[in-house]
């Protein structure tokens, strides 16, 4: 009798934990589905930040309407980043990083003149941002970025190389 009250109690603890497993997967999922919604808005608000940045720098200096300032406003805001445009491009055969915002630019820099993998608390540091997690964060996500669109490679460990040149 004792041996049978054990293996009920066996059975429900096995049945509990899958049921969690099963709850905890499915709010996983709408997480990393969240999460990737709220990378998109960043990157649209980085862009827009970009912009409203330079107006306010053309405001200060009152050459606002200055005709030069207006050509360079109408480059920024048709460059990829504005107005729903990936503001970093997949990479594809002869793209060079002028297609990349500078930042992003100054990150595949770092990365790419050095010969082993590098941690983006390496790459923060190298661009004088510092090793907290409110600083490393963002040059990790962007990092990922230049990964995700083929600019560079992330390793498995998490680390970020270039990318591997493709067999001729």
């Amino acid at each position: 009798m004792n041996r049978c009250r054990e293996g009920l109690l066996v059975a429900d603890v096995l049945v509990w934990v899958m049921e969690r497993r099963v709850v905890l997967s499915d709010r996983a999922a709408r997480l990393r589905r969240e999460r990737a919604e709220i990378e998109a808005e960043v990157a649209r608000l980085e862009a827009a930040e970009v912009v409203f940045g330079q107006f306010a720098d053309a405001q200060r200096a009152g050459t606002a309407d200055d005709p030069v300032m207006a050509e360079e406003f109408e480059r920024v805001t048709a460059s990829p980043g504005a107005g729903g445009m990936l503001l970093v491009p997949h990479r594809e055969g002869g793209m060079d990083t002028s297609t990349l915002p500078a930042d992003y630019q100054a990150i595949w820099k770092i990365v790419v003149e050095v010969p082993e993998p590098v941690p983006a608390k390496d790459v923060s540091v190298k661009l004088g941002k510092g090793t907290g997690p409110r600083q490393v964060e963002p040059v990790r996500d962007k990092l990922k970025r230049l990964a995700d669109r083929g600019w560079l490679h992330r390793t498995p460990a998490g680390r970020f190389t270039s990318p591997p040149q493709p067999a001729s």
